[in-house]
């Protein structure tokens, strides 16, 4: 239980064309499917194991954290 893991936190997808892609440049913007408010996913590998919402860190970083709303039953393992 001592082992660190990494997680992934998906919040939203794009299926933009090839030729928009190739157009990408530096401050382009990608368009994805959800809103602000919508909730973020989090994985551990391709395993959907909670959501939760997205919130600034009050610590001053500005690093972003996620509040969990829902967490999977992971008591059968990852």
């Amino acid at each position: 239980m001592g082992v660190p893991i990494e997680v992934m936190i998906s919040v939203g997808k794009a299926r933009p064309l090839v030729s928009d892609l190739v157009k990408l440049r530096r401050d382009s913007v990608v368009t994805l499917n959800s809103r602000i408010d919508d909730p973020v996913e989090m994985y551990i590998g391709e395993r959907l194991i909670a959501r939760g919402e997205l919130q600034e860190m009050d610590d001053g970083s500005g690093r972003l954290g996620v509040r969990l709303t829902e967490v999977a039953d992971l008591s059968k393992g990852v």
